[in-house]
């Protein structure tokens, strides 16, 4: 593989990462804060989706669709927080996996009754629609406005956390619970926003990615379960650790997709390729993940527990 066609699965890795880091950024706080397991978060994501090509199909707007989405999912996170996950936050994890295991079960069943089994799709807008020059290969410019959301998202919840008073009250929570809810603080609330902004932030993955995948039922589960993995690797309730963490699995997993067949094709031939190269490529960030938790059970940018 020659260094240009190296440069744009790197980039590939990246715009992955960048989705990647959108899911976690939200269920990274989930865990670490409020010590909720919500399996339910690839869901959310899916509800982004579908009410992004809901919108997009009335209005034809990319915009208006992105802003439905997060907003939308937004005041959705907030509604299933107060509504009922709030009474699932004292019980056991055990209770809480099923309890939104449940919401898996019940999403894909209702986007299969009100839009069917068939995919929805989205066009980029206009103006992202093209491609670039990079090194003889032609890149989609929508990919790299990803990357850019991703990297605006990652700074804008930087200054979130360490420039403003919520933010503050989100790192005590994650280092000290009890402390916070001593202090006078209605943890409650804190809580609510932290479900919802995940929720947003899920909304807004499942609105960007419209263009580059389709929208169908049960489209959440394989990014939750990469999601998971960012999570293990970066740190439970780190941001910092959300974002490399989905950056380091965007580019092992590109890569691993990317390199695999050539490597298999120059020793084994093309049908070995053709056949172990995607299984092979697949696993690649499950070894990963197993190393951390082997080495680095905390991950690489850990909470400090007070």
């Amino acid at each position: 593989m020659n260094v240009s066609l190296l440069t744009i699965q790197l980039l590939n890795g990246f715009q992955l990462g960048m989705l990647l880091f959108l899911m976690a950024a939200g269920l990274t706080l989930v865990f670490g804060i409020m010590n909720f397991v919500n399996l339910a978060h690839g869901s959310l994501y899916m509800a982004g989706g579908y009410l992004a090509a809901v919108v997009f199909g009335k209005t034809a707007s990319f915009g208006w669709a992105v802003a439905a989405a997060t907003f939308g999912l937004l005041l959705l996170g907030a509604a299933l927080d107060r509504a009922a996950f709030v009474h699932l936050q004292a019980r056991r994890p055990l209770d809480q996996v099923l309890a939104t295991f449940g919401v898996i079960l019940f999403s894909n069943s209702a986007v299969r009754y009100f839009w069917g089994g068939s995919p929805l799709y989205m066009d980029a807008p206009d103006w992202l629609s093209g491609a670039v020059d990079l090194m003889g290969y032609s890149y989609p410019v929508y990919r790299i406005a990803i990357i850019v959301v991703g990297a605006s998202v990652a700074l804008g919840l930087h200054v979130l956390i360490d420039r403003t008073r919520i933010g503050m009250l989100i790192r005590a929570g994650a280092s000290n619970r009890q402390m916070v809810q001593a202090l006078g603080i209605n943890i409650g609330w804190l809580n609510t926003f932290i479900f919802a902004l995940g929720a947003a932030l899920a909304g807004l993955a499942g609105a960007v990615s419209g263009p580059v995948i389709s929208i169908q039922p049960g489209m959440g589960e394989p990014v939750l379960i990469l999601t998971l993995i960012v999570i293990v690797i970066g740190g439970i309730g780190s941001i910092r650790g959300a974002l490399f963490g989905a950056l380091i699995v965007g580019v092992v997993d590109t890569l691993g997709r990317g390199l695999m067949p050539v490597l298999l094709a120059q020793f084994g031939g093309s049908g070995l390729a053709s056949s172990a190269a995607p299984a092979i490529a697949s696993v690649g960030v499950y070894v990963l993940m197993a190393a951390v938790l082997a080495f680095r059970p905390q991950g690489f940018f850990p909470v400090r527990k007070t």
